[in-house]
């Protein structure tokens, strides 16, 4: 069946349905059907320094930070995310400010041209990502601040050489499409380096090889986490102290992890953009980022949602919210709303929370790749588990059920997080 592209007229969904459609996988990693849309659109080389961020946890918080601090310092700046949590609009940012639906739709008709004189067709993935191209070349943005969405060396994001390489961290995700080893995931990670740029490392583990040799082969100068630079968090809990060699920086704590921030410190020190440090201050204060140990307040309960979905991101999340109890003793026990997709690796995850969790309110996700409660049954075997029909049930039991010193944890995948706030806007209207 032909496909039928859709107008300038018609809304986002359906551009959005459409291209979910044009090619037989959602994902197809690869830059040969993608490179020659991306020249036809002009989006290769742009007139801006590129930022490009990879890594398999704490990506989406380091990229965040970057675009907060430049559009502080006033650099018109263009972020690029992915997934989404609750809107598509919110993958494309100007100047922090998520790009409305027409934009989207007039980009996207500009790459469906392209592709179609190309003859080519292009995943959901690789035309979402020429449009965010597209939309930020026409609004001649300073900076492009790119987020891999999958690996690096394969990920459509590649096709725009970065000025900057950051890798966050490796740890074991995707490894169906990445590889089942640290180092076969590092070398694809590794994929964003290029010649004679600044590349950063920002993870607390030893530098995998994979990246230490692409850096080599690039002689491209590699920075790395407590070895070129460091951070250090002060007593008071509002601030933290940033050195690397000839710099010492005093800055304010955000709503983001220290960890992530000072790699988009240490990037932006080594990127040449003009950069003062109270635009700094201001950008780490000004990064928000839904679901990176988002703390709300519902219903007079405390409510935290972490999108961590793998075992490496979840330790990450273990460790905020020890210290999160640190400073808040009134919470002594913790209640979580869970649920996970199938091919992601539960047992491993409950794991690592089960030490802190006192109570599961578990339910079967409403998308394809869910984890049934059989699965999260299994894996949760001997704790105190209550399942509910659908995540949101789960959610509001929560709210109704917890007491003063217990916590709302909100856990194990972004579609988790998703039906929550799909709920909570619901109930608000």
């Amino acid at each position: 069946m032909k496909l039928t592209a859709p107008l300038e007229t018609d809304d986002l969904k359906t551009w959005l349905d459409y291209w979910s459609h044009v090619h037989v996988t959602g994902i197809d990693l690869g830059l040969e059907r993608v490179i020659p849309v991306a020249e036809k659109l002009g989006v290769t080389t742009p007139d801006a320094k590129v930022i490009t961020v990879a890594g398999t946890n704490g990506k989406g918080s380091t990229s965040t930070t970057l675009a907060a601090i430049l559009n502080a310092q006033g650099y018109q700046v263009g972020l690029y995310q992915s997934p989404h949590i609750y809107r598509f609009n919110e993958r494309v940012k100007l100047a922090g400010i998520e790009v409305d639906d027409q934009s989207l739709i007039q980009a996207f008709a500009k790459v469906d041209q392209a592709r179609r004189e190309c003859n080519l067709s292009l995943s959901f993935f690789e035309a979402t990502t020429l449009a965010a191209f597209t939309i930020f070349k026409n609004n001649k943005c300073d900076v492009w601040v790119l987020e891999v969405g999958l690996g690096g060396r394969l990920d459509v994001v590649n096709v725009v050489n970065p000025n900057v390489a950051v890798i966050t961290n490796i740890g074991l995700d995707h490894t169906d499409w990445l590889g089942d080893t640290i180092e076969k995931i590092a070398f694809e990670k590794a994929g964003i380096i290029r010649p004679n740029i600044p590349v950063i490392f920002g993870g607390q583990q030893k530098i995998p090889q994979a990246i230490q040799n692409k850096a080599r082969e690039c002689h491209a100068p590699l920075y790395a986490l407590n070895r070129d630079y460091f951070y250090e968090e002060a007593d008071d809990g509002k601030t933290w102290n940033f050195a690397s060699s000839g710099t010492t920086l005093k800055l304010p704590k955000g709503a983001l992890a220290v960890d992530n921030i000072s790699t988009a410190v240490a990037a932006i020190l080594l990127s040449g953009l003009k950069v003062e440090q109270a635009s700094m201050a201001q950008g780490i204060k000004d990064a928000r980022l839904s679901g990176r140990f988002e703390i709300r307040k519902i219903a007079d309960k405390t409510v935290i949602f972490d999108a961590g979905h793998n075992p490496h991101g979840v330790d990450f999340l273990l460790k905020q919210l020890r210290k999160f109890m640190e400073y808040n003793k009134q919470y002594t026990e913790v209640v979580a709303v869970f649920s996970m997709l199938a091919d992601k690796d539960i047992n491993s995850v409950v794991k690592l929370l089960k030490k802190n969790v006192m109570k599961w309110k578990i339910a079967e996700m409403n998308v394809p790749r869910a984890a049934s409660l059989q699965q999260l049954e299994s894996a949760l075997q001997g704790l105190t588990v209550q399942h509910y029909q659908h995540v949101q049930a789960a959610f509001q039991s929560a709210l109704e059920e917890s007491k003063n010193n217990q916590l709302i944890l909100v856990c194990g995948s972004f579609h988790t997080l998703e039906a929550v706030w799909e709920y909570l806007d619901n109930v608000n209207e």
